[in-house]
C-alpha cells in the first residue's frame, strides 16, 4: 500500500535533500517564504518541518534571525561519531543473523557502484549508494526505535562534507572508506556480529575521521 506523506514531512524531505545539495549551507538563514512559494505550501507546514530539524541538532532557532543551518563544532561532530559508531554496530550486530544470500548481494552490488561513483567522481551518486549499502542491514535491524534514532544522529552530517578540495584526496579517503564496506561485508558473510561491531564502532566511525563524514 502506497504511503503518502503529509505536507510537513513533504517540505522536512525538501529541506534535507536541499541541504544534502549544497543548496543550503551552514550559517545561513532559511528561507521560509522561497520554501512555502518553491512547494506551494504555507508557510504552517514549512514551520512545522522546520521546527522538527531543529529539534534534531540539523538547524538551529537564532533570536531575531529564525532557523539558520547549524555548523557543527569538531568537538561535537567527535562526540556524534562516538554515539553513530555505537549505534551502527549494534544495529548491524543485531540484523547479521538476519541477513540473507540476497542481502549479501545488496551489498557487494552498492559496493561495486561505490567504486564507481568514486572513479568518476560522480559524488551525488557516491552518496545515494553509501547509504543504499548501509540500509539494506538497517532494514533488516529488529530494533526499529534504534535504527530511527541512528538516523536522526547522521542526519547532523548532510552539509558538512566540502567536494571543493583535492579531488584525488578526495577519492583515495572515499576508497578506503568503501575497502571498509568490503570489511563489514566479510564479517557480515561469517556472522561475526561482535567484530562487526566491535569494527564499526573502532575503525568505520572512528573520531578521528570527523573531517570525511559520509560513511
Amino acid at each position: 500500500m502506497k504511503e503518502y506523506l503529509s505536507l510537513k514531512d513533504h517540505v522536512y524531505n525538501y529541506i534535507v535533500e536541499q541541504i544534502n545539495n549544497g543548496k543550503l549551507i551552514a550559517n545561513r538563514k532559511v528561507n521560509e517564504v522561497a520554501i512555502s512559494e518553491s512547494l506551494k505550501v504555507s508557510r504552517t507546514p514549512v514551520r512545522e518541518a522546520l521546527i522538527q530539524l531543529s529539534s534534531e541538532g540539523l538547524l538551529e532557532n537564532v533570536p531575531r534571525k529564525g532557523f539558520v543551518i547549524k555548523n557543527l563544532t569538531k568537538e561535537e561532530a567527535k562526540e556524534t561519531y562516538f554515539i553513530i559508531g555505537a549505534l551502527d554496530g549494534l544495529a548491524a550486530s543485531l540484523a547479521t543473523p538476519l541477513l540473507t544470500e540476497k542481502h549479501m548481494k545488496e551489498m557487494e552490488f552498492y559496493i561495486q557502484s561505490i567504486n564507481l561513483a568514486i572513479s568518476t567522481e560522480n559524488f551525488q551518486m557516491y552518496h545515494k549508494m553509501q547509504e543504499a549499502f548501509h540500509d539494506v542491514y538497517l532494514s533488516v535491524c529488529p530494533n526499529k526505535s534504534l535504527v530511527n534514532l541512528l538516523l536522526k544522529s547522521q542526519k547532523k552530517f548532510l552539509k558538512n562534507f566540502d567536494h571543493s578540495g583535492q579531488k584525488e584526496e578526495i577519492k583515495k579517503k572515499l576508497l578506503e572508506t568503501n575497502d571498509e564496506h568490503r570489511k563489514m561485508l566479510v564479517l557480515f558473510k561469517s556472522g561475526d556480529s561482535a567484530g562487526l561491531e566491535s569494527y564499526m564502532k573502532e575503525v568505520h566511525w572512528n573520531t578521528d575521521k570527523v573531517e570525511l563524514v559520509p560513511l
